[in-house]
């Protein structure tokens, strides 16, 4: 997973961070994001797109990155953020954020099929968290950082289940959503959105759907 890191040291580039956001298709919660500079040719084993990791193996890799890495930056905008900015825009506030936050100032940014709004010279590679072994490390640190944030959010609001599906639009979470209406950090315009679609579909199959969560938001 070096390839793209090999390329860019031979371009004479050596503090190379790379950047990840987890959270941008949630209903519930902020986003964040996560920048690292390893460094040059250091190999981590292991390290994988941290969807496809066990939490055990995150949280490992993880506590790994964080030891091992030059610099480590992380960056959250909240619903509020979101609902202002679209979350498209506020997934790219918080990479901004993450390489602002890095103790160490880098020379070229590989990023997860996203621009960063810094002068700095930058690749964004689809699906790069699977591809750059620097993307790969961000995304652990952005995935462990916001579970974290989940499971605060949980015992917060027990009743929706965050800690399980970590705010994603899930058959459960909908559920409680229209059993309980949404709390002050759920992301409304995406309720709004998912709800409407649902509408749609049960008007397909001739059915009547109970929308009272309309109502709160």
């Amino acid at each position: 997973m070096l390839e793209y890191e090999k390329d860019v040291w031979l371009q004479g580039f050596d503090l190379i961070a790379g950047i990840d956001e987890v959270g941008r298709g949630c209903l519930f919660g902020d986003v964040v994001a996560a920048a690292v500079i390893l460094p040059k040719g250091h190999v981590l084993e292991g390290v994988n797109d941290s969807k496809k990791l066990s939490e055990k193996k995150r949280e490992a890799l993880y506590a790994q990155i964080m030891q091992e890495a030059l610099a480590v930056g992380v960056g959250v905008v909240d619903v509020e953020g979101i609902e202002i900015l679209n979350i498209k825009q506020a997934a790219r506030l918080a990479m901004k954020q993450a390489v602002e936050q890095l103790g160490l100032k880098p020379d070229y940014l590989l990023v997860d099929a996203e621009k960063v709004d810094l002068e700095l010279p930058q690749t964004a590679i689809t699906h790069g968290d699977a591809l750059s072994q620097s993307i790969a490390a961000a995304s652990i640190i952005a995935k462990v950082t916001r579970d974290r944030m989940c499971a605060s959010w949980d015992e917060m609001y027990p009743e929706y289940g965050i800690a399980i599906h970590k705010g994603y639009g899930t058959k459960h979470h909908r559920e409680m959503l229209l059993r309980y209406g949404p709390t002050p950090l759920h992301r409304k315009l995406f309720i709004r959105n998912i709800m409407a679609e649902a509408e749609k579909e049960a008007e397909k199959a001739g059915e009547q759907l109970e929308l009272d969560i309309f109502e709160v938001l």
